[in-house]
């Protein structure tokens, strides 16, 4: 009898771990003319999707004149550090409603800074005026920027793969604040789905850091 039940439990817990398993879903973004979109922010919302502390270790760093990433993505509550690896100074500053905020003139001294609202947040350097990055801060744990065709891959728990929200983010939206949005529904937790964004983008921007190497 004792064998018997010992048998029981163990199966219940294969079963609850079974259905706790992580799965995969697939997701690519194409832009209106139906071509794969890369450097889209894409995250998920809905209930089931737990909000974790946010972990540490997030960078934003000045390299070669340039943001690195060029787009970084971090949960809501998140402290994001500024590290400049060049050699000269740097003047990083946000305008953006989500998060204003100014780092004055440093090159050796990291500094860090919280985002804890969710919104895009838009970064310039004062001193090189090329220079632009953003930071994509998001309620939710289930993010990921598109690859050169446009894909992400998220992974999923049973819980989290019933209804859920798809947002869609790229730099080139003519209204940055105007985050696309398409309801997911009858998920399983191995799905791949496509979605093509609503609004047309707008011309890339053009890059005058060629000619400004001197400082």
């Amino acid at each position: 009898m004792q064998n018997l039940t010992l048998l029981r439990c163990l199966a219940i817990a294969l079963v609850a771990l079974q259905s706790s398993a992580v799965g995969a879903l697939e997701i690519q973004v194409l832009d209106n003319d139906k071509q794969p979109l890369a450097n889209a922010a894409v995250w998920l919302e809905g209930e089931g999707v737990a909000h974790l502390a946010p972990e540490n270790g997030f960078k934003m760093e000045q390299k070669d004149k340039s943001f690195v990433p060029h787009i970084l993505m971090v949960p809501t509550g998140a402290q994001v550090s500024f590290p400049n690896l060049d050699s000269i100074l740097h003047h990083v500053y946000s305008f953006s409603p989500a998060k204003p905020f100014e780092l004055k003139l440093y090159r050796d001294d990291p500094k860090k800074v919280l985002f804890d609202k969710a919104g895009i947040v838009e970064l310039g350097c004062n001193i090189h005026d090329w220079m632009l990055g953003y930071i994509v801060v998001v309620d939710s744990p289930l993010f990921a920027v598109t690859d050169s065709n446009g894909y992400v891959t998220l992974d999923l728990d049973v819980v989290q793969a019933g209804a859920l929200q798809l947002h869609v983010w790229h730099e080139r939206f003519e209204n940055l604040e105007q985050v696309e949005q398409h309801q997911l529904s009858g998920l399983s937790n191995t799905s791949s789905i496509t979605y093509q964004l609503k609004q047309t983008l707008i011309a890339p921007l053009q890059d005058f850091s060629d000619g400004f190497d001197d400082y």
